[in-house]
């Protein structure tokens, strides 16, 4: 079907970025302030107190002004030396991009291959380990977002707690702020995220923490760094600062994002998010689609098109038509699978839109009131 998108306001679904808080907004357009001030030194000192709740950590959680590719590089050059051998988990994009850059950076990778849509499973970690015990770290996402998959991080954490000469670093870019996550509980050593996803801001900030066995490795890390250095860091938020010039607008929306992200708000916030992952898998049966991932991750969903649906030009024919941005698969799932995000300011009625288009651009209409009642039920908005 055809429609006029002047009809359908803007919406964005997607992994990130994602739909930014009005509040964000609305700070995002102040005027810009110094980063050497008074004022912006009680926003940082704030922010880093509550990051830290949001990582479920008691340890410093430093924020680079980059994207979280940024600070996987990071976590890298502060552990890691020259020849390390280390352990990658590929099962998507971003696995392999864990393992592209470590390589580049000197480091003796051994990919542990995963199915796309599958999560690793903890023994055949335990089992490299046993047979390599000179492995210094092992990477994986918490999230794989290519995917839409969920990694079993808690157990993996347990299997490499107990070796003193390896530690576990985790991209957790669209899990942190989005799912349960306890890095200090869970024994999690390096653990990154990124401002475009559950934090509900622009790019351009990412985020780091290392557990005191990790600070061990940056004692004895070797590989060069400057801008990345989480020393000098360490020592300027110290003194209520950060080392180099801060991403000042992001920072101070940052302060805004966190409200819904700590404290007594954040169990309700994780469970938004699970409640919409929840709805868009509901829907994927009456609609002819099927939930691609074996291990549901509730940051974004992926969607397998049938046979014949090209789902990269389902995807263009929304955004064009109906206004409505989501994204597509990568590599071999191209054209295959759509992945819609339930992270950031996502409202009930933009989950019912979005219900409504895929029925209307799948040429569905006839399931159009299935689906919008199921959407409705998972929303609470119905009762069954």
């Amino acid at each position: 079907m055809s429609a006029n998108n002047k009809n359908y306001p803007y919406r964005l679904l997607t992994p990130g970025p994602v739909p930014l808080h009005p509040e964000v907004q609305k700070i995002l357009a102040e005027p810009m302030i110094h980063h050497r001030t008074p004022e912006f030194e009680r926003t940082l000192k704030n922010v880093s107190e509550q990051l830290k709740d949001v990582f479920s950590t008691r340890q410093p959680v430093f924020m680079h002004a980059s994207t979280g590719t940024g600070a996987m590089e990071s976590a890298i050059v502060n552990t890691l030396s020259a020849g390390d051998e280390v352990l990658v988990v590929v099962s998507g994009k971003f696995g392999e991009r864990w393992a592209e850059m470590s390589k580049r950076l000197g480091l003796e990778v051994t990919p542990l291959m995963v199915e796309w849509g599958h999560a690793v499973e903890p023994r055949a970690v335990q089992k490299y380990l046993d047979a390599h015990p000179n492995t210094k770290a092992v990477f994986t996402q918490a999230c794989e977002t290519s995917t839409a998959t969920i990694h079993p991080i808690r157990e993996i954490a347990q299997v490499v707690g107990n070796r003193e000469s390896t530690i576990f670093i985790v991209d957790a870019i669209t899990a942190v702020g989005a799912m349960e996550l306890e890095t200090d509980a869970w024994g999690l050593d390096v653990v990154i995220g990124g401002s475009q996803k559950a934090f509900m801001l622009p790019t351009g900030l990412s985020f780091i923490t290392l557990s005191e066995k990790a600070w061990r490795f940056n004692e004895r890390s070797l590989l060069p760094r400057f801008y990345w250095d989480l020393r000098a860091e360490k020592k300027s938020l110290a003194k209520g600062e950060t080392h180099f010039s801060a991403a000042v607008s992001l920072v101070r929306a940052l302060e805004a994002s966190l409200k819904l992200l700590t404290g007594s708000e954040k169990k309700r916030t994780l469970q938004r998010i699970e409640k919409l992952a929840r709805a868009t898998r509901a829907i994927a049966e009456p609609l002819g689609l099927r939930v691609y991932s074996h291990a549901p991750s509730p940051s974004v969903t992926a969607l397998l098109t049938p046979e014949g649906i090209d789902s990269q030009k389902l995807r263009e024919h929304i955004e064009k038509e109906y206004n409505l941005t989501l994204m597509g698969g990568q590599d071999h799932l191209k054209g295959k699978i759509l992945r819609i995000g339930h992270l950031g300011y996502i409202t009930d009625d933009d989950m019912l839109a979005t219900a409504e288009i895929l029925c209307r651009a799948l040429s569905l209409d006839q399931c159009l009131g299935v689906v919008m009642k199921i959407m409705k039920r998972e929303l609470a908005l119905e009762k069954n």
